[in-house]
């Protein structure tokens, strides 16, 4: 954990953020700042800065992510309608907070 991590924090349960979902390797919450009706982040709680600092040991990690997305797409009720994930790398690529996380948008009205 980085003590001056946001997502840390939030991840080990030291801020009121409500949790949809947690395992043992990873948390789901709101995103604060919605781009889309339905906007989930989903966070692992062991601090890796972003997708550029992902090791071959993260593999299982990355694949829990992706299938708490899936799993996340299906109780929001999205999953037929389709969804969009997304991971922000560096500041180029939009990435605000330096704690990997993937974004679980969907819910527009086509």
């Amino acid at each position: 954990m980085d003590a001056e991590c946001l997502f840390c924090r939030i991840a080990s349960g030291k801020t009121d953020t409500e949790f949809l979902h947690e395992t043992d390797h990873l948390v789901v919450f709101r995103d604060i700042h919605p781009h889309a009706p339905v906007h989930l982040l989903i966070v692992p709680k062991r601090h890796i800065r972003s997708i550029n600092d992902v090791k071959d040991s993260d593999r299982e990690i990355l694949g829990d992510l992706i299938m708490t997305a899936k799993e996340m797409a299906r109780r929001f009720g999205i999953h037929a309608s389709g969804y969009k994930l997304l991971f922000n790398v560096e500041k180029g690529g939009g990435q605000v907070i330096f704690h990997l996380h993937l974004h679980l948008m969907g819910g527009w009205q086509r």
